[in-house]
Formats: structure tokens, sequence, C-alpha cells
């Protein structure tokens, strides 16, 4: 009677989660798109929604003119890339961020734990004191920030030891290095031309995004992601611990790898387009937790698009609030740090993967 009883119950709560992940998933969707289109309306150089829409579908559907060739080409060839960056930088970091913190059981782990921002970091400035082009200095950024979770997983399965803390360790170790190497680049670099690019850089910005940056990171950010969906239902697993994945005929270890290199490929991909944005992949997630859950089933996807729409926001602030664009990096700081305290300090919302 009592088996009887509990059985149910079980399917019911299951059934409730479910459709209240998907019923979230539905609305963020909404949410991103109407984010997406009014961003576009968003600026200096104004533009009516219905413009923008007529604009965009004009690339594909014969609709006559009734727009301007001036408003056509700041949709176009100024916001269009940037939004779709602000999209992938944004969805990709809160992803990575999801990932990072399932794989490792940690709900600290954040995009930059295994060292891919550091990395990026020192090869962006190093890129700028050598007087690199904008393609190079994406370039080594991308380089630098692969080549720095590398060492770390070298380092953490050589290590004796828990292979989670030791690949956490590693990534400290990596991170105060290449943040040691890039004070040594401002230092040096000249401080009426280099110093103030490297400076601008590390703070994060999506401003002066052209098509080649975008197509630069499109691909790897987008096999990235697509990977972690892929494995969004095996990385629920992670949550029973090593041994009971094994016992259901999933390597643990082949996972979490396969997890962390996906992650790390957004993440250097997103860095080295629009340098150093912190706590998209620290928050989001987080809040995605209240929204749809752990099931990484409905949070991974929930991150992808809260991610995009949040970063979308932010970038429109930052071109709004001030004559002078604001780095974007300065207020996901200063939305994300409030915010992340207010998550710890709420009684009934303990952190947790």
């Amino acid at each position: 009677m009592t088996e009887h009883s509990e059985k149910p119950d079980f399917l019911e709560i299951s059934l409730r989660l479910r459709r209240r992940g998907r019923g979230s998933l539905v609305l963020l969707a909404a949410g991103l798109a109407a984010v997406f289109l009014v961003s576009f309306s968003l600026g200096k150089y104004p533009a009516s929604v219905e413009d923008v829409v007529k604009i965009l579908f004009s690339r594909v559907l014969p609709i006559p003119q009734s727009w301007s060739n001036e408003t056509a080409g700041v949709v176009l060839r100024l916001r269009l890339p940037r939004i779709l960056l602000g999209c992938l930088v944004g969805g990709g970091l809160s992803a990575a961020g999801a990932a990072y913190q399932s794989a490792f059981q940690n709900a600290m782990a954040s995009p930059d734990l295994l060292g891919a921002t550091a990395g990026s970091a020192f090869g962006a400035a190093l890129a700028i004191l050598l007087g690199g082009s904008s393609g190079m200095i994406t370039a080594s950024a991308f380089a630098f920030g692969l080549m720095t979770v590398g060492v770390t997983c070298l380092v953490g399965s050589r290590a004796q030891g828990n292979r989670v803390v030791n690949f956490i360790l590693a990534g400290i170790m990596m991170t105060s290095l290449f943040t040691a190497g890039t004070s040594y680049i401002k230092l040096i670099a000249d401080p009426t031309d280099q110093l103030p690019a490297i400076t601008y850089w590390l703070m994060g910005s999506l401003n002066s995004t052209r098509l080649h940056d975008l197509a630069f990171a499109a691909v790897p950010m987008s096999v990235g992601i697509l990977t972690l969906l892929l494995l969004r239902w095996r990385m629920n697993l992670l949550t029973l611990g090593d041994d009971a994945a094994r016992s259901m005929g999933v390597n643990a270890d082949a996972l979490r790898l396969g997890v962390t290199i996906s992650a790390t490929l957004i993440t250097a991909s997103a860095v080295s387009v629009s340098g150093m944005i912190g706590w998209v992949g620290l928050v989001i997630p987080h809040l995605c937790r209240r929204l749809v859950g752990a099931d990484n089933r409905y949070l991974l996807p929930a991150s992808v698009l809260l991610g995009a729409a949040f970063l979308i926001l932010v970038d429109d602030a930052a071109r709004c609030l001030s004559t002078s664009e604001i780095p974007i990096g300065i207020l996901t700081a200063v939305i994300g740090a409030p915010f992340f305290l207010y998550l710890i300090l709420r009684k009934e919302g303990a952190l947790c993967c």
C-alpha cells in the first residue's frame, strides 16, 4: 500500500518539474527574441522596431524598401554583428559556467576556473605589446587560452590525489602565473599608446564588433555549446558521484574531460573577441537553477537563453548610459557582484550545484 501510494507522488513531482522547465524555456526564448529586436532600436541613431524587422527580413524576402540606406547600414553593419556576438558570448559564458559547476560539483566554479580567461588576457596583452593587428590580438588570445587549459589539464591529470581538486588547484596556479605575466606586460608597455589599449581590452567590450569577429568566434563557440547541450543528460550522472556514474556505464573522467574541453573552447573564443567579461558565467547559472532547477536537461538551455539576453541588455546599457561607451566588463561586475551577494544571503537559497 505504501509503495503504491509513493509512486504517483514521484511521478507527479517529476511531471511538475518537467512542465516547469519547459515553460521557463519558452518564456526565456520569448524574452530573448524581444530583447534581440528592441536592442536594434537603441543607440545614438534611432531605428524603429518595424524598420528593423523589415530590414532583417528583406535579406530573404522581397519586401519593398521603406527605410533609408543609412538605417539599413546601421542595423546590418554595426548593430547586427554586435548583438549576435553578444548572444554568443553571453549564452556561451553562461553555459560554460553551468557546465563547470556541474562537472566539478563546485558552486563557485566559473569560466575562468582553469585559467582560460587569464591565458587569453595574457595572449591579447602580448599581441598588443608587439604591435599586432586586431586579428592577431584575437588569434593570440584564443591560442593562449587553449594552451593554458591544456597545461592545467596535464598538470591536474599527473598530480596525485583527487583529480577534480587537482584540476582546480592547477587552474588557480595557471591563473596566478598568467595574471602576473599580464601585469608585467602592462608595466613595460608604452604608457601613451599600448597601455591604454591593453587596459581597455581587459575591461571587456563589444564595441567595434565586425562580421569577421563574429565569424571567428561563431564556429568554436557553436561547437562547444552544441556539445554541452548533447551531453547534458549524462552530466546529471556526475552529481551522483564517479562510482555511481561508472555503475551506469558512464566513464566519469572521460565525460568530465569532454565537458571541460567544450566549456574551455567556449571561454577562450568568447574572451578572444570580447575581452574579459566576468560574472556572467557565475551568476546566470545560479539564477537559472532557481527558475528551472538543477536538472541539466533544462539548466543548460536556460543558461544559454538567459545569458544571451542578459549580456545584450548590459551592452544596451553600455551604449546608452553615457556619451562615451562604458566597458561592458565594468557593468557586469556592478550588476553581478551585488546580485550574487543577494543569492548568498538569501536564507532559503544556499548556493548548491
